[in-house]
């Protein structure tokens, strides 16, 4: 379902599906991303059409780990974080819309950074390392509007130690969930962000969801978004369908990503934050059906502060897939309705 330019400058909202009786808000305690002392997330949301990008940014370099699970990724500097390759820190990391074409907003991130010296010290001065990547939104408006290095530049300008914004801002302003049935069943999708503390230890996720499946609340198992039924009130249980009948190839392929990026004040190095990358799909798992498909592009990276010892490996990824799960949840009911994709508001 492509929506034309003009039509996203009309005042023309979707009728969003309304919250039943009895049935949990978002919950305003959850955290955000920026607990975790020394990272500052900034947005920039382009207002031609839903589209952007978000910039997580590290007051001094990070060690960080990355894991791909979705087969149709789209990535920039992610090699590097395996742990037999030598850079063992990064300077920032950004998600983008715009498909590969959103790849280029790291540039921007990149000019930022060496604008203040930041980066891999080199013979030549230092270099910034910045992994990246991204989500297609491309159908979502007109798909010539795509996040470039001036989006990136911009976003880090805007990054900010405070609370994260959520909803249909920066990378998430154009991302939709539930596309398994088709497009014109599909709903809004955005950023969320959730964090936990124990003690002095802070764990906290920043999720952009975009998915071709449902969403569901990682406690209660609620259905929260998804494919809605084709009278446009209520949503199909993914579950049922896939277990009851042959449904079509989809036909979006490599259109469905969730990026979460996990940050943590524990010290560990590249091999254990990679490792907390990979338990955070255990997360994605808990609040998306179905996950991890040919279509997809979903992509979990680990930044840790190193400020915090004496925390175990397990808790740490453990903590980490619950408040990704979270982060997930979050991203949709925090979301708001745009022409042709309502929103759980």
């Amino acid at each position: 379902m492509k929506i034309t330019r003009r039509e996203f400058s009309r005042l023309a909202a979707a009728t969003p599906l309304a919250l039943r009786k009895g049935e949990r808000r978002v919950d305003e305690t959850a955290g955000s991303l920026t607990d975790v002392s020394g990272i500052r997330v900034g947005h920039f949301t382009d207002p031609r059409r839903p589209t952007g990008c978000t910039v997580i940014l590290a007051d001094r370099p990070v060690t960080a780990g990355v894991d791909v699970r979705g087969s149709a990724p789209g990535t920039r500097e992610t090699a590097l974080l395996d742990p037999v390759n030598s850079v063992e820190q990064i300077d920032a990391v950004l998600l983008a819309g715009g498909s590969a074409f959103g790849l280029d907003a790291a540039s921007g991130v990149v000019r930022y950074l060496d604008e203040r010296g930041r980066g891999y010290a080199t013979g030549a001065g230092p270099v910034p390392i910045v992994p990246a990547a991204i989500l297609f939104d491309l159908a979502v408006g007109d798909g010539k509007i795509r996040p470039d290095a001036e989006a990136g530049h911009r976003a880090c300008l805007a990054a900010r130690a405070s609370a994260v914004e959520e909803g249909n801002v920066g990378a998430g302003a154009g991302a939709t969930v539930g596309k398994l049935l088709g497009m014109d069943r599909a709903m809004k999708g955005g950023i969320g962000s959730a964090s936990i503390r124990v003690d002095q230890l802070v764990v906290a996720a920043l999720a952009a969801v975009n998915c071709i499946g449902e969403v569901r609340d990682p406690e209660t198992g609620e259905l929260l978004a998804g494919s809605r039924n084709p009278s446009g009130k209520g949503l199909t249980d993914l579950r049922s369908v896939l277990r009851s009948r042959n449904i079509a190839p989809p036909s979006m392929i490599g259109q469905n990503t969730t990026l979460v990026v996990v940050a943590t004040n524990a010290d560990f190095d590249k091999t254990r934050m990679t490792k907390v990358a990979q338990m955070c799909h255990d997360g994605f798992a808990r609040a998306i059906y179905p996950v991890h498909l040919p279509h997809d592009g979903d992509t979990a990276f680990a930044l840790s502060t190193g400020e915090t010892k004496d925390f175990s490996l397990t808790q740490v990824g453990a903590l980490a897939a619950d408040v990704t799960a979270r982060a997930i949840a979050r991203a949709v009911l925090k979301a708001r309705s745009i022409p042709g994709f309502p929103a759980r508001e």
